[in-house]
């Protein structure tokens, strides 16, 4: 009867949830339209920069002409709210804007777990809508989670065994990945479970994926064993990919690691999927390209098969009004993003834009076969650095220059794009070691001291330009 019950229960909950969300939906719809915009990234894209500079850049307007709602003077204003999300925390805008723009400036803390701002708009319409209607409220809901666990979302899909045997081949050549190899042949997946030696793997596999995910690979899953926050040595993050030849008995090493596989999928993957990421209908994924070129072409070819795996994760499509209320949210535009421009002069942001393209076209590709629109662009939310021009052995090297994590000033030339990202993009396929011919600097500035005019927000690089593709249509 218990066992009844609880079914009851479940089927009455979920009953209630979906009309409470088919409420919370003709409201958007009718009344006050939210637009969910998801912002993730994998490690030191930018993220918590992005959104920062974005909301501080939407309050004050002054540098957002490419915003096209701004350009016609429709926005009256602009002001921070609440989240809905009660059990979300807050993203601390207000404390990274501190770090960025205040006597000492330095690059905030970057993303360890989900968490929501809401940004509201009173906009006049536009149009033939102009004279006879007043300013109406958009809810901007920003929603910032790590890239490490959207990467998660592949694992849904796979056995223990498949996701086991995957991973070993794919790093079987990496040095980094050399230590845990040597643990994993010590063991024998059938021997009796033993908690010490289950706990021992798990941190030699989350040694690994620290340090691939420092040598700037990108398929370093699963996501929390990087960002553990409060499930940090439970029993769910305890497991690692084990060699498998034939079935496994009860109560041994390689069966615990599957039950605890399987309970990581079920309750940190699906509840991560449910109460956030299946929401979402806007998102920008930040890509870091130009550490990911510096590091070489294993990263590079690395990172275009983490985009394809994201784009996988989506659901794309065109929001239509009916089937939002009653089938739920797809992803409708996705921007695809190379952070950090001002690293660069100018005179090379078409050749960045154009690597960017490539690097996403199978999964720009497939969302807009499904009918979501995509976009490329290469941006620098901040912008630390100036340009200039400097001559060597008589040529003409176009640099920027910036203020180094020390304080010293210096002026940085990180090489030339290829003109064809094939260039970049042969070798990476091709499992090349090196570039060849060619060498691709990259130099970590700090933020620079800022003295903001009424009205305008910290210095970007077309910021405004993503702010319109993303939500233009909706303001």
């Amino acid at each position: 009867m218990r066992g009844g019950g609880l079914v009851i229960s479940s089927l009455a909950d979920s009953l209630v949830r979906g009309v409470e969300s088919v409420g919370d939906r003709v409201s958007e719809t009718f009344f006050e339209p939210v637009v969910r915009l998801g912002v993730t990234g994998l490690a030191r894209s930018g993220k918590t920069v992005f959104i920062t500079s974005l909301v501080a850049n939407l309050l004050d307007r002054g540098r957002m002409p490419g915003l096209v709602a701004q350009q016609e003077g429709r926005i009256n204003a602009a002001y921070l709210q609440p989240q809905p999300d009660d059990t979300v925390p807050r993203f601390d805008y207000e404390s990274h804007l501190s770090a960025l723009t205040g006597p000492q400036p330095h690059w905030p803390d970057s993303t360890r777990a989900v968490s929501e701002l809401r940004l509201s708009f009173k906009v006049r319409p536009a149009g033939l809508l102009a004279g006879l209607q007043g300013p109406r409220t958009v809810h901007l809901d920003i929603v910032d989670y790590p890239g490490e666990w959207l990467l998660d979302l592949a694992l849904l899909d796979k056995s223990y065994d498949d996701w086991s045997r995957e991973t070993l081949e794919r790093i079987a050549q990496r040095p980094a990945a050399a230590d845990f190899l040597a643990q994993i042949k010590a063991v024998d997946p059938a021997d009796p479970h033993d908690e010490p030696t289950a706990q021992a793997l798990a941190r030699g596999f989350a040694d690994y994926l620290t340090a691939a995910r420092d040598a700037g690979f990108y398929d370093c899953t699963p996501g929390r064993f990087l960002l553990p926050g409060d499930l940090a040595g439970s029993p769910v993050l305890t497991f690692a990919p084990l060699p498998i030849d034939g079935a496994s008995r009860r109560r041994s090493l390689h069966r615990e690691m599957e039950r605890r596989f399987e309970a990581y999928k079920a309750q940190v993957v699906k509840p991560f999927f449910r109460d956030h990421f299946a929401r979402i209908d806007r998102q920008v994924v930040l890509v870091d390209a130009l550490g990911a070129i510096h590091k070489g072409p294993q990263a590079v070819e690395d990172m275009r098969r983490a985009m394809g795996d994201i784009l996988s994760a989506f659901r794309p499509g065109r929001n239509a009004w009916l089937s939002q209320m009653l089938l739920g949210k797809r992803v409708e535009r996705i921007l695809f993003a190379a952070t950090k421009a001002d690293h660069l002069h100018h005179l090379q942001h078409p050749r960045l834009t154009a690597i960017m393209e490539a690097l996403t076209r199978e999964a720009r590709d497939r969302a807009k076969f499904a009918g979501a629109e995509t976009a490329a662009m290469s941006i620098a939310a901040l912008r630390v650095t100036t340009e200039e021009i400097r001559t060597h052995d008589g040529v003409e090297l176009p640099c920027v220059r910036g203020t180094l994590e020390n304080g010293k000033q210096a002026a940085f030339f990180p090489g030339e794009l290829p003109e064809d990202p094939a260039h970049l993009l042969n070798p990476a396929r091709k499992g090349a070691d090196t570039w060849l011919g060619e060498e691709y600097g990259f130099m970590t500035f700090a933020p620079a001291h800022m003295s903001l005019r009424p009205g305008d927000g910290p210095p970007h690089i077309r910021l405004d330009r993503a702010a319109q593709f993303l939500i233009g249509d909706r303001l």
